[in-house]
């Protein structure tokens, strides 16, 4: 079974201890990590990655000192270690351009405004962890009740 983790990235400590309380339901499966800034989540790839983890999701905000949410999911994308980890951008201060910049070069799956509902992050994330099992080519038995059938089902068709 592989361990697979979200890692979610917000300055605001409030924040993201919010954004990690919501995807608490997940946590039987998924070890979910937080950081505070975009080169704390590159660090923890690289030392993640080096024991053999594999990175399913990062949510990450926009908006954040050094390194913007978009300008992280653009050098995650690149890197070819993580070509197929999903990437969530959680914000409430992203211009129309910064989306469409976070869509079509940082491949970001799926974007949130401030505030969410938890309920649609965590529908989310299982969906893009899902995804993410089929695309690596993992074995899905080990977590089949946790998965979203739909996803699933399309996959085995």
């Amino acid at each position: 079974m592989e361990k697979l983790n979200i890692i979610c990235v917000d300055d605001q400590r409030e924040v993201l201890s919010a954004v990690v309380q919501d995807l608490e339901p997940l946590s039987n499966w998924l070890n979910i990590e937080d950081c505070e800034s975009g080169e704390e989540v590159l660090d923890l790839m690289d030392d993640l990655d080096a024991e053999g983890e594999s990175i399913a999701v990062i949510i990450s905000d926009h908006v954040m000192p050094g390194m913007t949410g978009v300008e992280l999911l653009t050098e995650v994308s690149r890197d070819n270690r993580f070509k197929e980890t999903k990437k969530v951008l959680l914000t409430g201060q992203a211009t129309h351009s910064d989306t469409i910049t976070a869509i079509n070069t940082a491949g970001v799956s799926h974007y949130f405004e401030k505030p969410w509902k938890a309920e649609e992050l965590v529908s989310c994330v299982r969906t893009l962890v899902t995804s993410y099992i089929f695309d690596r080519g993992f074995d899905y038995q080990p977590y089949h009740e946790e998965l979203d059938q739909n996803v699933v089902f399309e996959r085995l068709r």
